[in-house]
């Protein structure tokens, strides 16, 4: 049985290093590894673990990445589990996939419980017909929603990519049941032109969803009623005080924010979306963006030619999940394989989870 280490309790030597020991270590590592070794790493990841990257990406980048390093026999996800997860399913028996910090999870999926998905798709099923819904599951679920969704028709999705999904969904099925985020799910609603009135929330603490049969014959899109925690912190009013402040501002911000928010920024889009906005923006640009905390301060230092500046203000919007991550759990993965958190999905669940990531893949962006 595999030990779970975090910070707090990894070996000394690993706990009270220096930064410039653990970053010699590394390379070290890196050196000695070659192509063997392939590090993935999210874009929320904090400035110094970034820098050891072999792909940097959102969770859709980094999904295709996996899927495609055949000749990497040690994977090394910088993230959050989930994402580990998918890498596992997508790569081949013989690469080993490692979650560097193993105590980084994601509240967001956490919000939809197994049992409680399948309850809400017996009962939604029995009011609007079987083969009548599409589930359609966010990335960020667990291993055994996507195997699920697989199952039943479905896909995964990122934000990169919701779009082009809801059209895969819609295109097969009269309705779709999209979990667990709402507010990715409403937005993308919104951007396909499908009325409000068509849209519901399925809240899996209030009986039957606080749903009627009524409510439910006429949705088009059905909602699990989640949230990123991070990412609705970002209000209207905040999109309001940024632009009376820096006058000519532009305001960016992820479609996981509440559709008050969406609704009135100058663009909307995934993490890589948001990196490549401010990236291609003209020197001298004054941008406020709306996304997790540790990918605004990185854009703000590798483009010092842009006033960069969080919309939140002084409120922190961090992803404390992705900010577990450090140098000392990298280097202790690098360094010890055979103690550190080796990610298996069991194969009765990669496999069907493996259909609905392949679809994913296959829709593209």
């Amino acid at each position: 049985m595999m030990v779970n280490y975090n910070i707090a309790n990894l070996p000394d030597e690993y706990r009270t290093a220096s930064e410039e020991e653990l970053k010699r270590r590394i390379t070290a590592k890196r050196r000695e590894y070659g192509s063997r070794l392939l590090i993935l790493t999210h874009h929320y990841q904090r400035l110094e673990v970034v820098a050891f990257h072999d792909f940097l990406g959102d969770s859709y980048g980094l999904a295709m990445a996996a899927a495609r390093q055949a000749k990497a026999e040690m994977i090394v996800f910088c993230g959050v589990r989930f994402m580990a997860e998918a890498a596992d399913i997508l790569t081949s028996p013989n690469q080993k996939v490692y979650l560097a910090n193993p105590t980084a999870g994601c509240p967001m999926a956490d919000m939809a419980d197994t049992d409680d998905v399948l309850d809400s798709w017996e009962y939604i099923e029995s009011v609007i017909g079987k083969d009548k819904v599409m589930p359609l599951s966010y990335m960020n679920s667990t291993s055994e929603l996507k195997a699920f969704t697989g199952r039943n028709g479905g896909l995964i999705c990122t934000s990169s990519n919701a779009s082009a999904a809801f059209d895969y969904c819609r295109a097969r099925r009269n309705v779709l049941f999209f979990f667990p985020d709402r507010h990715l799910g409403r937005n993308t609603a919104k951007k396909k032109g499908i009325p409000p009135e068509k849209i519901v929330v399925y809240d899996p603490r209030l009986p039957y969803g606080g749903l009627t049969e009524q409510d439910l014959k006429r949705a088009e899109i059905i909602l699990w009623a989640g949230h990123c925690h991070v990412h609705t912190n970002f209000t209207a009013e905040q999109v309001e005080r940024v632009r009376q402040q820096y006058p000519g501002v532009m305001v960016i911000v992820h479609p996981e924010c509440d559709e008050s928010v969406v609704d009135i920024a100058d663009s909307v889009g995934s993490t890589s979306h948001i990196v490549k906005f401010v990236e291609d923006a003209a020197p001298g640009s004054i941008i406020a963006v709306g996304t997790e905390i540790n990918l605004v301060h990185r854009l703000a230092v590798t483009n010092p030619d842009k006033k960069i500046i969080g919309l939140a203000g002084d409120l922190c919007a961090m992803c404390s999940n992705m900010f577990r991550t450090s140098l000392n759990d990298l280097c202790f993965t690098l360094e010890n394989p055979e103690k550190a958190e080796l990610i298996k999905v069991p194969e009765e669940i990669a496999g069907d989870a493996r259909i609905a990531l392949e679809r994913m893949l296959e829709v593209g962006t």
